[in-house]
């Protein structure tokens, strides 16, 4: 249920008009890995980006951006066994700079900077302003998504509805 939630939440803001970049796609991963089942957790975030290519339109970058998503579910899988709130804060952080990282540097392979070191930087310069706000939406989607699971187990984790919503 938590995965459907998770994926129709994710496929609305991504598809509909927000400000660039201002989505909870790397949130959306990386709690994934924290409180789905594994083959949920690596599934999710892959099948966001997937439908939502879809509709968006496809584009050269797509197994960059595909394979970030996942890597990040990864770091949710981590971060499951070591959850405290400095290392989902860390882990929130990590996954907005390696989305960043690698995401441009499938724009700047797929030819759409100059294929030299130049061009590399050039491409990573361009994409700051998305970067901003793709980290301040990657905290508070991460912040909205772990404290409200976790108010929420704690509010029915003793009740007959646990088995429903955790």
């Amino acid at each position: 249920m938590l995965a459907i939630v998770l994926l129709v939440f994710g496929i609305f803001m991504r598809v509909v008009v927000h400000t660039p970049n201002f989505t909870p796609v790397i949130a959306i991963a990386l709690f994934s890995g924290v409180y789905l089942k594994k083959k949920h957790a690596l599934i999710l975030p892959v099948a966001l980006m997937a439908i939502t290519d879809l509709i968006l339109g496809a584009h050269r970058v797509m197994l960059f951006t595909w394979g970030s998503v996942l890597l990040i579910a990864a770091i949710g899988l981590w971060l499951r066994q070591n959850k405290t709130t400095t290392h989902t804060l860390t882990s929130s952080l990590a996954s907005a700079f390696l989305f960043f990282i690698i995401t441009n540097f499938g724009v700047w392979l797929a030819g759409y900077y100059p294929q030299t070191l130049e061009g590399l930087q050039s491409c990573y310069v361009m994409a700051i302003p998305f970067f901003r706000t793709m980290l301040v939406s990657t905290l508070v989607y991460t912040f909205v998504f772990f404290g409200a699971y976790e108010l929420i187990a704690r509010a029915v984790r003793n009740t007959k509805f646990a088995s429903y919503v955790l």
